[in-house]
């Protein structure tokens, strides 16, 4: 399947913005489930753009913004082709020991009742890794409600798995949470993913990824209560959110800052058709 994606975000600020730098996170790299066979950063102000790279092997950009600025936006665009990995991870950039995806971090930290959700999995399965976590990635879709003005994105997965209700990152939390509290090396994933109902998007997808002796990485999006399919597109991995987060960066000037964020997902095929 060929997807394009256009992902525009566009800044405004009552009192000129002086200097900004930002870290982007928002480019994918090929592996085996998927190839970018186009993509570009555009910037519509007099910017630098440094392109490199962060210590998981994510693709960055680093930009710098100069000068009184009232408007700046950023433009997103280009192609990938996927095929269904039926979860599995390969062909990806590994730069770090499984062991670094135990630590918890202060967004994932399993709560007692999360630690508790996490063993009855196992138990309901016998023990059987791969099953319970299966078990856990349904659960999570079946018992948690989506809701978008329930978290933030500081939110905690214990919070939010007390709570019931979160986005796409509050599931990928949770069950990166739960994964690790059973000794599974595992790690939140950011991307986009092609919805049947609508193209338009107010922001990107996250699910998690799990690592199993003799199986490697397996992908599991328990906002979707699925393995990843060629519907997905990965850009970039962390220990959580903030660690893989599209943009994070700092400004000096531009107070009263409104944010506005249009994401297009949709198949090449059709669009050719419309």
């Amino acid at each position: 399947m060929r997807i394009q994606v256009r992902h525009e975000t566009s800044y405004s600020y009552s009192l000129p913005l002086e200097h900004a730098v930002q870290l982007m996170r928002m480019t994918p790299r090929s592996c085996d489930s998927q190839f970018v066979r186009r993509w570009r950063v555009e910037i519509d102000a007099d910017a630098r753009l440094s392109k490199g790279e962060d210590a998981y092997g994510n693709i960055t950009h680093m930009v710098f913004l100069e000068g009184e600025l009232e408007h700046v936006r950023i433009l997103i665009e280009g192609e990938v082709e996927t095929s269904d990995p039926a979860g599995m991870v390969s062909g990806t950039l590994e730069r770090l020991p499984l062991s670094f995806f135990l630590r918890q971090t202060s967004l994932t930290a399993p709560s007692a009742s999360l630690r508790a959700f996490a063993r009855d999995c196992m138990a309901g399965e016998g023990g059987d890794l791969l099953a319970a976590l299966h078990q856990l990635n349904a659960r999570l879709h079946r018992d948690m409600r989506f809701d978008a003005k329930a978290t933030t994105f500081e939110t905690t997965a214990a919070d939010a798995f007390d709570a019931r209700h979160g986005v796409c990152q509050d599931f990928a939390h949770i069950f990166v949470a739960a994964a690790r509290s059973l000794g599974v090396p595992s790690r939140y994933v950011s991307g986009y993913f092609l919805r049947t109902d609508r193209a338009d998007q107010e922001a990107g997808h996250a699910w998690a990824e799990a690592n199993l002796p003799g199986l490697g990485w397996i992908a599991f999006d328990p906002a979707q209560g699925m393995c990843t399919s060629d519907r997905h597109i990965r850009v970039a991995i962390g220990a959580d959110a903030h660690e893989a987060a599209a943009v994070r960066g700092a400004q000096v000037g531009g107070s009263d800052e409104k944010l506005k964020v249009a994401i297009n997902v949709q198949s090449s095929q059709k669009m050719s058709q419309s």
